[in-house]
This record gives structure tokens, C-alpha cells and sequence, in this order.
């Protein structure tokens, strides 16, 4: 029997607005949950934050990615990325599927910034799996291709073929080079798929730079969407991207 889902990804900012001013991780996990993603790809999800936890009254006392899991996705997974004083975070997945097992890749290249790939293997109904590789890649283009082909060689020693795969987050591939590299590797954008040319999402009130993606493999896209109103257009720097996928 068929399967379809929704996946959508979002730069969640440390739960904070375009300029910082404002703490916003309440409002989002709302808007989180009236998207009704099955799965839901975050970057820049804080683990934790002492100075931010004493500053801010309605900070939670979980984890960020918990409090947005909270009933809704049963099942999540977190990649500690950037460590600092004051706390750390990194890449989560929250997924309504069972996540069977999950490892965070550090794929970080030189020392001024930490990135990582959060790999989940995901049990579906009727017995299958799905991979999930949520990704933050560089702001630098010649780390940025490093990365790549470490994402490539990860997928082809993690995910055998023949396995529907999704990988999404944000690439900060302003120029548009990812896609040719990934090719190599059977993935393909759902934008790119169905419209021609990635999505436009960053900035998030003003979107006119394509940085985040929704590449799969192996699955059928169905239909894709940028969230680029409000209160999306509030509550982050970038507006999440979504898709429905269909495995048969």
C-alpha cells in the first residue's frame, strides 16, 4: 500500500525573530503544528542556553526541539553541532514515524563554524524504512563542496539503494551549485522537480535567495510549498519549505 507524507524544514533561528528582538519559539511551535508536517526538519534548534533560560520568562524548561515535539511528534532526534559557554545546538528531526536509529555527522570544515548531518532511519507503516539526513551546510562555498560530497559518500554507505531518502535543511547554496554535485549521488530537488528552480526563502520577510532544499530520492513528490506569509514571515530569517512525498 501506498504511503504519503509531509515533510517540511525550517531554520528555526534559536527560536528568536529576523532581528533577534524578540523570543518566538511559542508562536512557532503553533505554526509548526498547523503546518501538520509528518516530519519536520530543524537548523539552529538550541539544546540549551543558561543566559537565555534567566533573560526570558517564557523560556521552556525543555530542550527546544522537545518543546516543539511536545504531543505531537512522538519520535525525535537531536545533533549537538556548536558547543559555547553559555550552551550549544544543532539539527533536529521530529518525525510522527518511529525513528529506529539516528547518528549526527560532524562535517564541519576548519574551526570557525560547526555543522553536522543528523541521519535518521525511520519505521513507516507496513514494515518499511525511510532515511531522513537533516543538514546545515557552510557559509563558505569552498566548504560547502566539501560537505557535499561528504553528504554523497555518507549516502552511500548509510542508505541502500533502492530506500526512499529525503534530505533537507539549510544548504546556504546561494549560487545554486548543490544540485549538480548531488546528482551524482540520485538526488534530486522537489522544487527544482516541480517548478524548475529552488525556492526562495531567505531573507524570510523579503525571500530573494534560494538557501534551503528538499532533495529526495526514491520517493514520488506530490506537491511543495513555501510558507512565505505570515506569521511565518515573523518568527524566523528564513520561511520553511514543505512537500508531500509519496512512497509506493
Amino acid at each position: 500500500m501506498a504511503l504519503t507524507f509531509k515533510v517540511l524544514t525550517l531554520n528555526l533561528h534559536k527560536g528568536f525573530n529576523f532581528w533577534n528582538r524578540r523570543f518566538v519559539l511559542p508562536e512557532l511551535r503553533e505554526a509548526v503544528r498547523q503546518a501538520h508536517a509528518d516530519i519536520v526538519l530543524l537548523q539552529e534548534v538550541l539544546g540549551g542556553h543558561a543566559k537565555h533560560a534567566r533573560r526570558h520568562k517564557d523560556w521552556p524548561t525543555a530542550p527546544q526541539y522537545e518543546f516543539l515535539a511536545d504531543t505531537i511528534w512522538k519520535d525525535f532526534a537531536y545533533g549537538r553541532n556548536a558547543v559555547y559557554p553559555a550552551g550549544h545546538h544543532g539539527n533536529a528531526v521530529l518525525s510522527k514515524f518511529p525513528i529506529a536509529a539516528w547518528h549526527n555527522h560532524d562535517v564541519s570544515i576548519g574551526r570557525r563554524e560547526r555543522r553536522g548531518l543528523l541521519h535518521c532511519r525511520l519505521t513507516v507503516p507496513g514494515g518499511g524504512e525511510i532515511h531522513v539526513v537533516c543538514a546545515h551546510l557552510s557559509l563558505f562555498e569552498h566548504e560547502r563542496a566539501q560537505q557535499l560530497n561528504l553528504l554523497c559518500r555518507l549516502l552511500g554507505k548509510a542508505v541502500p539503494p533502492g530506500t526512499p531518502l529525503i534530505v533537507g535543511g539549510d544548504f546556504n547554496d546561494w549560487r545554486r551549485r548543490a544540485g549538480a554535485v548531488l546528482a551524482r549521488c540520485g538526488l534530486r530537488e522537489a522544487f527544482v522537480e516541480e517548478h524548475g528552480r529552488p525556492a526562495r526563502s531567505f531573507p524570510a520577510r523579503w525571500p530573494f535567495l534560494a538557501l534551503d532544499r528538499i532533495y529526495f530520492r526514491d520517493v514520488g513528490v506530490q506537491s511543495t510549498a513555501v510558507h512565505a506569509m505570515r506569521p511565518w514571515t515573523h518568527l524566523s530569517d528564513h520561511v520553511p519549505l514543505s512537500t508531500e512525498v509519496k512512497v509506493a
